[in-house]
């Protein structure tokens, strides 16, 4: 199965929003994956500082030949993440994800996971899309996405440095 816009909605994703107009509080509170796409026609154009959060006193930014290293040519798919119900059971998609915009709108970050979007000069045009699933499944679910990709490009999408183990 290619996974591309198509193929996540045929497994019950559903958003799709550019991340410039993404209304919150229309994401689901539960807990869920979430994928994060380029719009149709765009093509990568790096930018030199990064306008995300510095994390733990460090700088998110990679070089134009790291971040160019890490592009994946024709892929949709550019981050794959989860958002779980945290230790306080008070997390969720609409968090997670309003966190990672709020990251790459220079707010300190609580990690920095996915980091790489916030150093491409469209990232507000990207869309982003989620799946609720039962905290059990999550880890699977995400392994499991991001194995596809591998078996797919070969590599992780753009923004994944690290391969999720399922559970």
């Amino acid at each position: 199965m290619p996974l591309n816009r198509k193929s996540l909605k045929e497994h019950g994703f559903t958003g799709f929003r550019p991340l410039r107009d993404l209304d919150t509080n229309r994401i689901p509170q539960r807990q869920g994956i979430f994928a994060v796409l380029r719009s149709p026609g765009m093509e990568p154009r790096f930018l030199a500082k990064s306008t995300a959060g510095i994390f733990k006193k460090k700088d998110p930014s990679l070089s134009q030949a790291d971040l160019a290293a890490e592009w994946v040519d024709d892929a949709d798919v550019l981050f794959l993440g989860k958002a779980g119900a945290g230790s306080k059971g008070n997390r969720g998609l609409r968090r997670q994800i309003s966190e990672f915009v709020d990251f790459g709108r220079g707010k300190p970050p609580g990690h920095w996971d996915g980091r790489l979007i916030w150093q491409l000069a469209d990232a507000e045009s990207l869309l982003v899309a989620w799946k609720e699933l039962p905290p059990e499944e999550l880890t699977p679910a995400l392994a499991e996405y991001q194995a596809e990709f591998v078996r797919q490009y070969g590599r992780l999408p753009f923004a994944n440095l690290v391969q999720t183990r399922g559970a």
